[in-house]
């Protein structure tokens, strides 16, 4: 099928390449020049695994262009719109500035029995608002969420857990979800459950299970709060109550909590609009969730600052991660970055590593030093810090390997992710999160 794209920043450029490598012939659009000229010749403007090769492959086949004319969408069967959605600059609301533009751009080039697929995360009551002018087209909206994990975007896109469709409830709703089905039929064929909705159902699942997810891991941060002060374990915690099954053991990693470009705006957007619903009561939990979040990044600082005697001011101290989360290059309300931050403002001598997403962070906090090697981070340092969980920092990096680098013995594991115990074993002050 001839698809479209609008939008190619993280959701857009994932989308377009992965449709494009199952066999859709697809045209990326983008008012960013420069980006689309680096789509053009190849080249994923931030790091996703998988991505490049599949970019590559999709460009030199010919199945995938890139544009800024937004009159190249023209003839496609099916426009998907994934552009941002940022937290307004002033509150918690969703700023839909970015798609209520792609959405008035993308009408005149719509033709009768066109799909137009929106995949931005949006507050419900977004898609029946904008379903009337793609309707006077003679096009149907249809409201399909992304449910992308970064690390992991290529893999979600071709083989999704699961795929959500809202559409109106008419027969031309009826033709568009056939159309999506066609469009997922590789994914489908594998057995992956389509599920087709209404609009408000296919725009909650996705922020629901963004709240849920923040939930999870907010409730066990909280618990590190209450095992901080009563010594006990929450990694034995977490393990003991992981093991029911009503449970589960993911999400439930006690540290320096969430960040990224989804969780914290997308849970503060969902309280907003359910205010403006008048229903702010019944999400009004999230309020804690994210400050229970917010929490466990100067808790982070306090443990390194209480480990090296009650003040940081011209400590050498090793950051190991900038990225939110490993395999990413994203610094967006990165925890790791904020904890970097946080403890050179109180006089540290702080340098970040981070194998994909220094380059990033120099741009978003240039203040501090930055290396991509661990090991020049480590070298002459008091302390290091372990915030984003690279393999190259929880897996490869040994006790006897950093003490033949560092001139302290102290490690602040904000992730939960060492050994405590080999650590301990080879002379060093460990110190994890709500662990005793």
């Amino acid at each position: 099928m001839r698809l479209s794209v609008v939008g190619c920043g993280y959701l857009g450029a994932v989308h377009a390449a992965a449709m494009a490598s199952i066999g859709h012939e697809v045209v990326g659009v983008d008012v960013d020049r420069a980006k689309v000229a680096a789509l053009r010749a190849g080249h994923a403007p931030f790091f996703e695994p998988g991505l490049q090769e599949i970019l590559e492959r999709g460009i030199a086949s010919g199945s995938l262009t890139f544009t800024d004319d937004m009159a190249a969408v023209r003839g496609a069967e099916v426009h998907f719109v994934g552009v941002g959605t940022p937290q307004v600059k002033d509150g918690y609301a969703a700023d839909l500035t970015f798609v209520d533009a792609a959405m008035r751009d993308l009408l005149p080039f719509l033709s009768p029995g066109d799909i137009v697929a929106g995949k931005s995360t949006v507050p419900v009551g977004t898609a029946a608002r904008l379903a009337t002018a793609v309707k006077s087209t003679g096009a149907t909206l249809v409201w399909n969420p992304e449910f992308l994990r970064e690390g992991f975007a290529v893999q979600d896109t071709i083989d999704p857990d699961r795929l959500v469709v809202g559409v109106p409830s008419d027969d031309a709703g009826a033709r568009a979800a056939e159309i999506l089905r066609s469009v997922y039929h590789p994914a489908i064929a594998k057995g992956t459950p389509f599920m087709v909705t209404d609009y408000a159902t296919a725009e909650l699942v996705k922020v629901a299970a963004n709240a849920f997810l923040a939930t999870k891991i907010s409730f066990i941060n909280a618990m590190a709060e209450i095992a901080e002060v009563t010594g006990a374990d929450v990694t034995q915690l977490a393990d003991a109550i992981g093991h029911d099954t009503r449970i589960g053991r993911r999400f439930l990693g006690a540290g320096i909590g969430f960040g990224g470009g989804c969780l914290p705006k997308d849970i503060r957007a969902f309280s907003a609009r359910a205010e403006e619903l008048g229903r702010g009561a019944s999400v009004a939990f999230l309020r804690e969730v994210d400050a229970i979040n917010l929490r466990r990044r100067d808790r982070a600082v306090q443990l390194v600052i209480d480990a090296l005697g009650g003040s940081v001011h011209r400590k050498r101290i090793a950051v190991l991660g900038a990225a939110f989360k490993p395999h990413s290059d994203d610094v967006r309300d990165s925890p790791a970055l904020d904890v970097a931050v946080q403890l050179h403002g109180r006089g540290a001598d702080v340098i970040v590593t981070d194998p994909q997403a220094v380059e990033n962070a120099k741009k978003v906090q240039p203040q501090l030093e930055y290396t991509t090697q661990r090991d020049d981070a480590l070298r002459d340092a008091d302390a290091v810090v372990v915030v984003t969980e690279w393999d190259d920092y929880r897996r490869d990096l040994t006790p006897d390997h950093a003490a033949s680098l560092m001139v302290g013995r102290v490690v602040v594991d904000g992730r939960n992710c060492l050994d405590a115990r080999t650590w301990r074993a080879a002379g060093w002050n460990y110190v994890g999160m709500g662990r005793p």
